[in-house]
């Protein structure tokens, strides 16, 4: 069940015969048409639980109002831990919260930042870390060839790839890859000009098979401002690629610092650039915190780690 006709097909397609509701995307709180029909789905499939992941701290309000008109066992996911400046969806989200069966973070820091954010009581909010499915990939390739940092990711404000390309400018002969789209690609390209690193950047935009490129990578780069639990730190580990990511959301609890690769401050490019050339001369380096990361996450951040932990919870509920 969702708002998107695309997304839900896709997610449907692993489960072929399940039921598909496709119901019309909630314009706000006086949108009541959108209400009625998440209602009315709600007493027409009358679900054990809902599980409802919030993108957004303010994403999937329709189904999360209805799941409480409606007396759902509620399992809200927060995938975000961002602050609102309006009080009323502060205010509004603490209500709502008193109704859920379970109120979820994908990471232990980010919980801690969605009770602080809401005013919720501490320890109120439970961790399920994300996990994903290894994938098969061809093996990097042996040959010598020049450097690549490489990032899977949005082109937007949050991930914050203004400073890898202002890395780029001190870092000469590497080349930096972002698998992505977003608004921000002209500022990025911009920014490569000014800085003369255009030959040195490649923006080859949306792939629906963007870990593909990871063997490319040297080394995986991840500058964010804000997150939550990032897939793509997880896809690179299982790839064998050592990490360099900013201290931000739960990031440290995938990211060993100096074990499965480094961590630095939002916005600093210069311990960025000291990591990077670190690294960057020292391939046994590479591989030993590779090595490190894509033995953790197997341990730790597989799909079918995250799915027992939600498999647990829900029969938690429902007992």
């Amino acid at each position: 069940m969702g708002t998107t006709a695309e997304i839900v097909e896709r997610i449907a397609a692993h489960r072929p015969g399940a039921p598909v509701v496709v119901l019309p995307p909630f314009g706000g709180k006086f949108d009541a048409h959108s209400i009625a029909e998440h209602v009315r789905a709600f007493r027409r499939l009358a679900p054990d639980i809902c599980h409802v992941n919030l993108r957004t701290p303010w994403t999937c309000q329709g189904a999360l109002l209805a799941g409480v008109l409606t007396r759902a066992r509620i399992v809200a996911v927060e995938h975000l831990p961002l602050h609102s400046p309006s009080g009323f969806v502060r205010w509004s989200r603490r209500r709502l919260a008193r109704f859920y069966a379970a109120h979820v973070s994908v990471g232990v820091q980010s919980a801690r930042l969605v009770e602080l954010e809401v005013g919720l009581r501490a320890g109120s909010v439970g961790t399920v870390h994300n996990g994903i499915l290894e994938v098969g990939l061809p093996p990097a390739s042996p040959e010598p060839h020049a450097a690549v940092l490489g990032s899977l990711g949005r082109l937007d404000e949050q991930k914050g790839y203004e400073l890898l390309v202002e890395a780029l400018a001190e870092l000469p002969g590497v080349t930096a890859v972002v698998v992505g789209e977003g608004p921000l690609r002209g500022v990025l390209e911009a920014r490569a000009a000014e800085l003369g690193v255009s030959e040195r950047l490649r923006l080859p935009g949306w792939s629906d098979d963007a870990r593909s490129f990871l063997p490319t990578f040297d080394v995986f780069v991840l500058p964010s401002r804000y997150e939550g639990f990032p897939l793509s730190i997880i896809e690179a580990m299982l790839a064998g690629l050592p990490v360099v990511a900013t201290r931000v959301g739960s990031v440290a609890e995938a990211v060993e610092d100096g074990e499965t690769g480094f961590l630095v401050s939002p916005g600093d490019r210069t311990a960025l650039v000291a990591v990077l050339r670190r690294l960057l001369d020292d391939p046994e380096l590479r591989r030993r915190l590779g090595d490190a990361g894509r033995a953790r996450a197997r341990r730790e951040f597989t799909a079918r780690a995250m799915a027992a932990r939600y498999e647990r919870l829900y029969d938690e509920i429902l007992r």
